[in-house]
């Protein structure tokens, strides 16, 4: 399989943040953990801080089987975020390395999350192993339907 890893503003500090939240991995250790434990797919890594660099990649992910999406603080705040996975045609589920829910109350509204297929928060680097695992399994339903 081919999977768009796309990470949004801030994740590119990982490793200086709050660790209690986020871990103690930088991105390119979560990528290579999930590049190792996904060894028979191909993943392409993007990280962003930009709103409209994020929405093009979504937009252009037309090669790819799938996305695994963490767009950190936009999925409070992006409509436009939100309306380019809303017009995607492939599985996008949003990832996040804190429990979002039990954090601050601006960060309990998720306005990307309801046009993804699902979403997984707070399970730290963990959160991007079962993203990959459920976008496989997402792709493998999706194939066999359209076998039926």
């Amino acid at each position: 399989m081919k999977i768009l890893v796309i990470n949004g503003p801030n994740l590119n500090i990982l490793g200086k943040r709050d660790k209690a939240q986020y871990g103690n991995l930088t991105l390119e250790m979560i990528e290579s953990k999930l590049s190792s434990e996904f060894s028979e797919d191909i993943f392409s890594f993007r990280q962003s801080n930009s709103e409209s660099e994020i929405c093009s990649l979504i937009q252009n992910s037309s090669l790819f089987d799938g996305i695994l999406l963490n767009p950190g603080g936009y999925t409070h705040t992006s409509v436009a975020i939100r309306d380019a996975i809303e017009a995607s045609t492939i599985p996008i589920i949003e990832i996040h390395l804190s429990n979002i829910t039990s954090r601050e109350d601006f960060r309990k509204k998720q306005l990307t999350s309801s046009k993804t297929a699902g979403y997984i928060s707070g399970f730290k680097e963990n959160s991007y192993l079962a993203g990959a695992y459920l976008i496989k399994k997402l792709f493998l339903s999706k194939l066999i339907e359209g076998e039926k």
